[in-house]
């Protein structure tokens, strides 16, 4: 019996902080030039490891040249239903493996390639966005059509409730990002599931759910933001994002648009300052429109041993 080929897809996802707003670089692909991650095709031929395949890929179809990356995540599960890894819409003859990769930039450099973007997050997962409190869609669309979907069964309704904070006990995890997407999809709510399906996604979880990407790139850009969010916990990689001198309040702020949730002032800027993350500048911030500000950098001889940072939530 032979075996069957697999192709290698890889693909970027790049995060940049731009106009206040946490923002993945998106590329168009495909006849009908759909949004997606830069991605491509990994040839053993023509590369010699899968990073240096993404940098071009990434380079060749948006100018911009990465600088740190990470192994994301592999997908390439069989006989799970979830979203489909895909070749030009149509779904591939033999397996086709996604493998992801995460970079973090400093700032959202000019891509110079048509069709691509730095898009927020939040233009993918609105759901995600609670900085203006809970999202009017998740108890509106997303409780309704969930317990739906779940009927009597009791692991169903679990996982709903779990995921969304539906039932008013279990409380909001922002790393869940991946967790919630993969349910929606499972429950037949995205327009990803109706496409991997053949049927029609109901028209207004079409609408509210987020735009929609090429192949299985929202669940990759999920895997990514979910990352992002878990690794501030445990790794203040939050520096990154930020520019070589920032104000606590842009620090502060930055934190909020990557988690999608609001932070206490006070507990988060002593917090900052008692893990010794952050050190002087002696220099001010005159453009804020305000009082004068005090500029500070990030203290890299602690970053080694920091736990990352606290993250008082507002509820």
């Amino acid at each position: 019996m032979s075996a069957t080929p697999v192709m290698i897809e890889l693909s970027a996802v790049a995060m940049a902080l731009k106009d206040g707003e946490v923002c993945a670089l998106t590329a168009r692909s495909g006849a009908d030039h759909q949004t997606g991650l830069p991605f491509g095709p990994f040839d053993a031929d023509a590369h010699r490891t899968f990073e240096l395949a993404l940098r071009d890929f990434v380079t060749a179809q948006t100018g911009l040249r990465l600088g740190y990356v990470e192994q994301l995540y592999t997908f390439g599960d069989a006989g799970r239903d979830t979203p489909l890894a895909r070749v030009e819409g149509r779904a591939p003859a033999n397996r086709l493996v996604s493998v992801g990769y995460l970079a973090l930039a400093p700032q959202a450099a000019d891509v110079s390639i048509a069709g691509a973007a730095w898009r927020p997050w939040a233009t993918f997962f609105p759901y995600e966005d609670w900085r203006h409190g809970r999202p009017d869609l998740v108890d509106a669309v997303i409780g309704p059509a969930l317990m739906a979907w779940a009927g009597k069964d009791a692991a169903r309704q679990s996982r709903a409730e779990s995921l969304f904070a539906l039932n008013g006990r279990a409380a909001w995890r922002d790393e869940w990002v991946l967790d919630r997407y993969e349910l929606l999809y499972e429950a037949g709510l995205t327009p990803e599931a109706a496409r991997d399906r053949g049927g029609v996604a109901p028209i207004e979880a079409a609408d509210a759910l987020g735009a929609v990407m090429v192949s299985d790139h929202r669940r990759i850009l999920a895997t990514g933001l979910g990352r992002l969010r878990g690794k501030l916990r445990y790794r203040p990689v939050i520096f990154d994002m930020m520019p070589e001198t920032f104000t606590l309040l842009h620090l502060q702020k930055a934190v909020e648009a990557v988690t999608g949730q609001l932070v206490h002032k006070q507990n988060f800027r002593r917090g900052v300052e008692r893990a010794g993350l952050v050190e002087r500048t002696g220099q001010m911030e005159t453009a804020t429109g305000g009082r004068p500000a005090e500029l500070f950098r990030r203290n890299e001889a602690v970053e080694g041993s920091a736990l990352g940072l606290s993250l008082p939530i507002l509820r």
